[in-house]
């Protein structure tokens, strides 16, 4: 098991400035759990993954792998990189050129402290190159290798030495968009069989909610929400989240009145009134956002059964064919809204259709002037 306790950790940048990198970071990672730390460019999730390496030294907090304590500012412990026992891949895959694959895989077990003999070391090796199915290729230089068959090598050189934790530093970003779609099932099935504690670093969030058994996200070195990949998805805690995980439409409001027996609100907004869930209690007046995906706007030519709650007559603007959905742009009075629909819905555009949201897919969130007035 991985936890990180308070871990803060800054750098200085080219004009002598400190960065604060990674802020009061705290992470529990449960053992053979796929964990991502997903974020835009600096927003120190690959400062928190090499603190976790050992690649930094953070200025205080405490991390420990299995209640073995590999930094901690107050005791001032620091276990070095090559002591942790952990396993990295990082986006350039570090491949030795002049190797083959089985020597390549080979190397960390030949130069650690502990010795293996020539039968444990064929053993080990070939058992991991068999789980990222390169096998059939031991004897292949490793320039001949394609992109899918170097990042598996280099998983595999990673998994030889049978580390406590594996870090993957964005990984797949130098693949082709398919050979990423494959790869990402690889990982899955990879992790999954070895059962090998997994930190993952991405700012691609379809990989986050492919790969992972919760996912971090991140903005500005602080942690955002912490969750599975649907309550991330499904419930973002706020307009940041909602935002980088997928498309959604917000839509401002006013909280009117609270439904008695659930977590349930009537939200005064330009589309006019709408039921909403919410992720926090909000009081009459309060100012909120409401997250709507896309996909949770159903379209119909027909008049739904209940048009007294979240249903209005809307006109098609634009749509756009997408194969195996369709992208619509319906405006609802002077808004517009992104829907997206199966193609058998085929409203022409300047037509009108009927949109809905099902209440348990309107999610309310505290605008941001609530936010301050709360700080």
């Amino acid at each position: 098991m991985l936890k990180i306790n308070a871990l803060y950790t800054e750098y200085t940048n080219e004009l002598g400035q400190p960065v604060k990198a990674a802020q009061d970071i705290n992470i529990v990672v449960p053992e053979g759990h796929f964990f991502t730390l997903l974020g835009p460019s600096g927003c120190g999730k690959t400062t928190t993954l090499r603190s976790i390496a050992g690649l930094e030294r953070p200025k205080s907090g405490q991390i420990s792998v299995d209640d073995v304590v590999v930094y901690s500012g107050q005791r001032s412990v620091f276990v070095p990189p090559n002591q942790r026992g952990f396993g990295m891949v990082f986006q350039s895959y570090a491949i030795w050129p002049h190797m083959d694959v089985f020597t390549n895989t080979a190397f960390p077990l030949q130069v650690g402290k502990k010795k293996y003999t020539r039968a444990e070391i064929d053993e080990k090796v070939m058992k991991v190159l068999a789980a990222v199915q390169l096998d059939h290729l031991r004897d292949r230089e490793a320039t001949k290798l394609s992109g899918g068959q170097q990042q598996r090598l280099a998983l595999a050189r990673a998994l030889v030495m049978e580390p406590k934790l594996l870090l993957l530093d964005e990984p797949l970003s130098n693949l082709d968009a398919k050979l990423r779609e494959l790869m990402r099932f690889e990982l899955k099935r990879l992790q999954r069989e070895l059962g090998i504690t997994t930190v993952y670093v991405t700012h691609d969030q379809s990989e986050a909610l492919a790969l992972s058994h919760q996912v971090a996200v991140m903005s500005q070195g602080r942690i955002q929400q912490i969750g599975s990949p649907r309550d991330i998805y499904e419930r973002p805690s706020n307009q940041f989240v909602a935002d980088f995980v997928g498309t959604t439409n917000f839509v401002e409001g006013t909280v009117m009145t609270k439904e008695a027996e659930h977590d349930f609100y009537v939200i005064d907004t330009e589309l006019g009134p709408l039921r909403s869930y919410s992720v926090e209690p909000v009081r009459a007046g309060d100012k909120v956002v409401l997250s709507i995906r896309p996909e949770d706007i159903e379209l119909s030519d027909a008049q739904p059964g209940d048009v007294s709650v979240n249903a209005w007559h809307a006109m098609v603007d634009q749509k756009v064919f997408l194969g195996e959905a369709m992208d619509f742009q319906v405006k609802v009075g002077n808004r517009t809204l992104l829907s997206r629909a199966h193609p058998s819905v085929r409203t022409p555009i300047g037509q009108r259709v009927w949109a809905r949201i099902d209440p348990n897919k309107s999610v309310a969130m505290p605008a941001a002037e609530e936010l301050k007035k709360a700080a």
